[in-house]
């Protein structure tokens, strides 16, 4: 798209944010029902877009995108008229009489960038709450999920007109163009490596932006763990999307006497979940393309391998591998695998764990699998991440009911229900002064009773 045409696109929305119209609780109300009921019409045809990406089966891309978004809708359709209310809050004694308020105010044309691991949830997710908070939007999904982008933007055309909501497509020159724009919020979902470009544009006109970002999320199990459960549990969030989701476990971090026991378990798990030819099963999906498809490979050692390993670059499938006997100076833990490879390294001490996790740079998540409270609470207080589950992996995220987000290199923000209203929404601080009594107290000359008044009304 041409960098004119994006300038028109940006303009042509801020006019109409200006209006007035996106204030209307009414208007963000129908918006979302016709979100709604758009999304529902074409439900075939985006978990046909998201296959014809990642290869997942309609009841994981259902299960991880179509129905978040839904379920999201919902919550806000219940909630807007709450959330858009002015808040009144209290007023200090030397301020009265009058009334103070905190009333929610839309940011205006907000970006919405979002990754191709999640094409269809990352992208209108953070538009639902966009909307819901009364702003205009312009979408920008990957590149590299053009199926699932044409969905999208298939969607916009039907509910919206260009000035409400617009999808841009294309690759990094559409990116770069879009950064050069002014808008009032960026939303970006993605790398590290990007977001640092995105918020170094964002500088420019010193847009406020959320960051979504990822890193390498440990899954610690200690030695109280129930093996069996933990096992089933990892190896789902493990291994959703192939690895391809920025909550995965990276690695696991577990108890030296443990270890091999809970590698029994994850091998009986991966045989119970996908079968003995995993790159055959229909249901597991494929690596987003040949480049990560080859740096994931790159990751592999065949001599640590102790399950899987196997690849099949035509499809882009790699088997679920574990490794066993990684240390924190291999390849592999060098950077955010993103991939279906599971390493397992071992702590003496859980003492020991949360020291060397918290030197690390903040993960995004992190995972405890324990029976023991004492060492469920220490990890969650000691250690810093975004957010996490005690017994369990990624469902946190799974709910509208609290916010998600990053924490230091992970990102910034958060956003989800009450949390994306929130994201997407300026809190303006009011008094509302009354005239029938004016105290002078404040006012020259001051004179001692003046101040004898205001250490009154200022204890």
């Amino acid at each position: 798209m041409q960098e004119k045409k994006i300038r028109e696109l940006v303009q042509n929305q801020r006019e109409f944010f200006l209006t007035g119209e996106t204030l209307k609780v009414s208007r963000r109300t129908e918006a979302l029902k016709r979100l709604r009921d758009s999304i529902l019409r074409n439900e075939r045809a985006i978990a046909e877009a998201i296959r014809r990406d990642l290869g997942k089966s309609s009841c994981e891309s259902y299960m991880c995108e179509t129905g978040l978004v839904l379920s999201e809708i919902q919550y806000m359709l219940r909630h807007i008229r709450a959330f858009s209310r002015d808040k009144r809050v209290r007023t200090p004694l030397a301020q009265l009489p009058s009334r103070s308020f905190q009333k929610p105010s839309p940011y205006g044309v907000t970006l919405i960038m979002s990754p191709w691991n999640y094409p269809f949830l990352l992208t209108l997710e953070p538009l639902v709450d966009a909307l819901a908070a009364g702003n205009t939007a312009v979408l920008k999904p990957s590149a590299y999920s053009p199926h699932t982008g044409k969905v999208i933007e298939k969607i916009a055309g039907e509910c919206f007109e260009e000035k409400y909501v617009t999808v841009v497509t294309g690759g990094r020159a559409e990116n770069a163009c879009l950064l050069e724009e002014h808008f009032d919020y960026i939303f970006f979902t993605g790398s590290q490596r990007v977001g640092k470009e995105v918020m170094r544009s964002a500088a420019r006109f010193l847009t406020p932006v959320t960051l979504e970002l990822g890193g390498k999320s440990p899954c610690i199990v200690e030695k109280s763990a129930s093996l069996k459960l933990a096992a089933r549990r990892i190896v789902f969030g493990k291994y959703l999307n192939c690895g391809q989701t920025c909550v995965a476990p990276d690695y696991i971090y577990c108890d030296k006497e443990i270890r091999e026991p809970l590698i029994r378990e994850l091998r009986k798990e991966l045989q119970r979940q996908y079968g003995s030819t995993p790159l055959n099963n229909r249901n597991y999906g494929k690596i987003i393309n040949d480049k990560h498809f080859d740096r994931i490979c790159g990751l592999l050692d065949a001599k640590k391998v102790v399950y899987g390993g196997k690849f099949r670059r035509e499809s882009l499938k790699i088997e679920p591998t574990i490794m066993d006997g990684v240390t924190f100076e291999d390849t592999i833990m060098q950077e955010e695998i993103f991939g279906p490879v599971l390493p397992v390294l071992t702590y003496i001490s859980l003492d020991e764990a949360v020291e060397k996790i918290n030197s690390m740079a903040h993960p995004l998540a992190l995972y405890v699998f324990t029976e023991d409270k004492r060492a469920a609470k220490r990890v969650m207080e000691r250690c810093r991440f975004g957010g996490g589950c005690i017994n369990d992996t990624i469902i946190h995220l799974a709910t509208s009911e609290m916010g998600f987000g990053g924490f230091g290199e992970s990102g910034m923000g958060s956003y989800h229900g009450k949390e994306g209203f929130d994201t997407f929404s300026h809190y303006k601080s009011i008094v509302d002064k009354k005239t029938w009594l004016d105290l002078p107290m404040r006012y020259h000359p001051y004179k001692r009773l003046n101040e004898r008044l205001i250490r009154f009304f200022l204890k």
